[in-house]
């Protein structure tokens, strides 16, 4: 490995794991830079096991031994080594995961083109929590789903935060951004899509009901955490889907309530 040591002062070439806890900078910052952050060293594994391709590696000595023959297909990727104080102050969080990797950030398929053959899509519209769009796309992963499609303003599936809850899972699902709603609606019409929206809606259908019928082909929609689907959304859903509920409760977290419905809308044959 292209080993680096670091002194407490040697950190301007590492603009890639600065302030890695300022949110609304790493959103900007992280696509415009083509790049995004890879915590811990199973993540990595799973990145590079995509086919995503490190531009430098930072990490505690400790880790090293670890890291080498994850890196053994890029000797000359640098490796940042440096002692913690050093590391905290970089990142401004104590990296007691071992490493972290900016990684080059893969070009996104074309929407038509990554849902052609699907049979179960998940599109995520505006969800804003980095942590819900994780634990979503774990769920697609364990559930069976094909593909994701998150909204122009949906938050980074790549953000640190989401890659690390998904437990990599982000690494390995098929997704990409897609255009707007009138746009969207074309491509997934012509791909044979029934659009189901996850929405509390007095002329929804249970989704057990909902399954029972279930089309070949369900674009499952699932909306932001406070104020749900849009009315562009609902205008664009073949159906709309309640999952029932006891005891008063409304609704569910919205990657709770995805594990649900995917678990009833799952491919059985």
């Amino acid at each position: 490995m292209r080993v680096i040591p670091l002194g407490p002062d040697g950190l301007d070439e590492l603009a890639d794991y600065a302030r890695l806890t300022d949110v609304a900078l790493r959103r900007v910052t992280e696509p415009e830079g083509g790049l995004y952050i890879a915590e811990s060293s199973k993540v990595i594994t799973r990145a590079i096991a995509a086919g995503h391709v490190p531009r430098s590696v930072l990490l505690a000595e400790k880790w090293l031994a670890e890291m080498e023959p994850i890196l053994a297909d890029f000797p000359d990727v640098p490796v940042y080594v440096g002692d913690a104080a050093t590391l905290e102050k970089l990142t401004g969080f104590h990296m007691h995961r071992g490493a972290l990797a900016a990684m080059h950030r893969p070009e996104l398929p074309d929407m038509a083109e990554l849902i052609r053959d699907a049979r179960r899509i998940v599109i995520l519209e505006d969800i804003v929590d980095h942590t819900n769009v994780g634990a979503i796309f774990r769920a697609v992963a364990g559930l069976g789903a094909d593909a994701v499609l998150v909204s122009p303003r949906c938050a980074d599936p790549l953000y640190r935060r989401s890659v690390r809850v998904s437990m990599g899972t982000v690494l390995q699902v098929p997704w990409t951004r897609m255009p707007e709603w009138d746009d969207a609606r074309e491509i997934l019409s012509a791909a044979g899509f029934h659009v189901a929206a996850l929405a509390l809606d007095e002329r929804a259908v249970t989704l057990d009901e909902f399954s029972a019928n279930a089309p070949e082909k369900i674009a499952l929609m699932l909306g932001s955490e406070g104020d749900g689907l849009s009315r562009q959304a609902l205008h664009h859903a073949d159906s709309t889907v309640i999952i029932p509920m006891l005891h008063g409760v409304d609704s569910l977290n919205v990657a709770a309530a995805s594990a649900v419905a995917l678990w009833e809308l799952r491919i059985r044959d």
